[in-house]
């Protein structure tokens, strides 16, 4: 191999200098420096483009600066095919027009902020973009385009059940009494698209309402649950009503089910139940809970009504009868079909009221204390009763409403994996399903 040693290379004639000839490899050997004082083109430097893109479709090539006019149209531009690291790209918004008419971008084959879609739109007035290739993992990155947002954003769809506490019975004092059922926790359902992942849902279950043993006091109510966060619509489902208690007490207004109404006073008559669907919300939470009967004052004869459910109101006391709880709601969420949030039957002195399908709690038989709703159901919790045909015994506690529970439904493939709060995960067909038994977090 010939070498030549020299100071200075200058061409013969003119001002260019050309080394090596079309195919030739210039090999420039490790640890020399390349000194540039002058104007350097060719060497990934960005090659303004003399033509102003005016077009609906524009295809780049590598290293190319572009100035775009929006004026007339959108422009969809299609970025290099085959990019090598390294290669560059700057588009710039020639006529401040794009805030009006965008710029998509047509990948063509390669990733964005390292995905593949969504298509990049760039819809700011008087924008510059610069992009460089980073390679096939993360691909085209932008290191310049005004605030550097992801213009590849990832979302996720969610279908979600929010159900809150159910509402506690009324207990049946020792004075021969029956407490009414209590309402079923206020039940929704939501679907909800296009949220950002990396955004953090908080996730608050709502406690049923306490049963108690107190003279002439209506049931606890169940507290709500809500599930919120960035992008979310708040759900929040109201904690069912408690059930009415002797003496001419109403079940108190709830959710998903108003309490079932106590028994009347000695002067007899009917006692409504609670309203349902309080405060008003769209679509309906529930239903009311029946009313409680006495017949002509005589205490062996009352009895008290049943709390409402998602589903169905609550059962009418009658002659000696309790009102049935009302019936809840079946949903598939979970991948199999499961009813909840049902009515707690209202106490009576011979046939109690039964307990609303969904977890609500039956009612007592004299003497006797209600049963409780299910846990994570939001049932209401079934109503006591005291009667000992004349006699006294010790006052027969409401059932406690049972837990409410909200579920969670993602596609498998976009599911994080991070929660708090230790919920129950589970698949069903091409769906992960969160059910928060407590409260908790669910990050997108």
């Amino acid at each position: 191999m010939s070498k030549i040693e020299v100071d200075q290379v200058d061409p013969q004639s003119g001002t260019t200098l050309t080394l090596g000839t079309s195919g030739d490899t210039i090999s420039i050997p490790s640890g020399v420096t390349l000194a540039n004082a002058g104007t350097a083109t060719g060497f990934a430097a960005i090659d303004w483009q003399s033509t102003i893109v005016t077009g609906a479709t524009h295809t780049a090539s590598a290293n190319q600066g572009i100035w775009i006019d929006t004026t007339s149209n959108a422009c969809t531009l299609t970025l290099p095919a085959s990019p090598s690291v390294g290669d560059q790209l700057v588009f710039s918004d020639f006529k401040r027009t794009w805030g009006s008419n965008a710029v998509t971008l047509s990948l063509n084959g390669s990733k964005y902020q390292g995905f593949t879609s969504p298509a990049p739109v760039y819809n700011t007035t008087g924008e510059t973009v610069q992009i460089v290739y980073s390679g096939s993992t993360q691909g085209w990155i932008p290191i310049n385009d005004g605030a550097v947002t992801n213009e590849t954003p990832q979302v996720a769809d969610l279908t979600l059940l929010v159900i809150a506490g159910g509402g506690a019975g009324a207990c049946g004092q020792s004075s021969d009494t029956h407490g009414g059922g209590g309402g079923a926790g206020g039940y929704r359902t939501s679907t909800q698209t296009g949220l950002s992942k990396g955004n953090t849902l908080t996730v608050t279950v709502g406690d049923g309402g306490t049963g108690n043993a107190s003279s002439n006091q209506t049931g606890a109510d169940g507290t709500d649950s809500s599930i919120s966060g960035t992008g979310l619509t708040t759900i929040t489902s109201t904690g069912g009503g408690g059930g009415g208690a002797y003496d001419s007490q109403s079940g108190r207004n709830g959710g998903s089910g108003g309490g079932g109404g106590g028994q009347g006073g000695p002067a007899g008559g009917t006692i409504p139940g609670g309203s349902g669907n309080t405060p008003s919300t769209t679509p309906s939470q529930g239903n009311n809970g029946g009313t409680g009967y006495t017949n002509s004052g005589n205490i062996g004869e009352r009895s008290a009504g049943g709390g409402g459910g998602a589903t169905g109101t609550g059962g009418n006391a009658t002659y000696n009868t309790g009102g049935a709880g009302g019936a809840g709601t079946a949903s598939s969420i979970t991948g199999s079909s499961v009813t909840r949030a049902g009515g707690g039957g209202g106490g009576a002195a011979q046939t109690n009221g039964s307990a609303g399908s969904g977890g609500g709690g039956a009612g007592g038989v004299s003497p006797g204390a209600g049963a409780a709703g299910t846990a994570n159901t939001g049932g209401g919790g079934g109503g006591g009763s005291n009667w000992t045909g004349g006699g006294a015994s010790p006052n027969q506690a409401g059932g406690s409403g049972g837990k409410g529970v909200i579920i969670i439904s993602v596609p498998t493939s976009d599911y994080s994996g991070t929660t708090t709060g230790s919920p129950t995960v589970t698949t069903s067909g091409s769906n992960t399903i969160i059910q928060f038994n407590g409260s908790g977090s669910y990050t997108i």
